[in-house]
């Protein structure tokens, strides 16, 4: 009995061990077949939160690199910015993905002119991982106490404050031109499905009046 016993924890401990080395993979792994088809090349629902199209951008209240962030200024490019709302670079695999696949763009949209920033409700530090981790060159800015997403109207209804994914948005992209205008949005129903990289840029140069690439 004493030998089947210890034969048990062995087996026990072995198989934590293995769970533990193997759970970066294997989360992985989730996410990659989670995140399978979640891409589409157009906005084609009715879904339309966020700042009116012509409308001046209202600003923001987020942190950057531990200083506050209400203008999207220093981040635009010569024809204007896209503002990325993302719902979490911790948890949402769909918010990671996209934000993977944008960083592969990123050159692309910087010789259109195109200045990318993302916004999410995670804290500094959750998002520096994500930053170390894969390499993101795109400035992550961490709204505070919602009020971004709240004055942008796109502070996510179905949550409430104590809940823990009260303050995520509605994600999505914004469009704003050198004057601070909204020329343009790509907000989708499902929280599943995001407007791919390539599509995005060429939207947002139809709408900054860059044409297509």
């Amino acid at each position: 009995m004493k030998k089947l016993a210890l034969a048990i924890v062995i087996l026990l401990i072995l198989g934590g061990l293995l769970v533990y080395v193997f759970r970066a993979p294997l989360k992985e792994a989730a996410y990659a077949k989670v995140t399978e088809g979640m891409f589409v090349t157009t906005d084609d629902d009715d879904f339309d939160p966020g700042p009116a199209l012509g409308s001046r951008f209202p600003g923001l209240r987020a942190l950057y690199q531990s200083r506050a962030v209400t203008l999207l200024e220093e981040f635009a490019g010569a024809r204007g910015t896209i503002l990325l709302a993302s719902r979490s670079f911790d948890w949402c695999p769909y918010c990671m993905r996209q934000l993977i696949e944008l960083q592969a763009h990123r050159q692309d949209y910087d010789a259109a002119g195109i200045g990318l920033v993302a916004i999410t409700y995670d804290a500094p530090e959750l998002q520096q991982a994500f930053i170390d981790k894969h390499g993101i060159t795109i400035p992550l800015l961490s709204d505070i106490d919602a009020m971004s997403f709240k004055t942008l109207g796109i502070l996510n209804a179905d949550y409430q404050p104590g809940e823990a994914q009260y303050g995520i948005p509605y994600p999505g992209m914004i469009v704003i031109d050198r004057q601070g205008q909204v020329v343009g949005k790509l907000f989708l129903e499902a929280y599943s499905s995001r407007v791919d990289a390539e599509s995005a840029l060429n939207f947002a140069m139809q709408r900054l009046g860059a044409g297509e690439l």
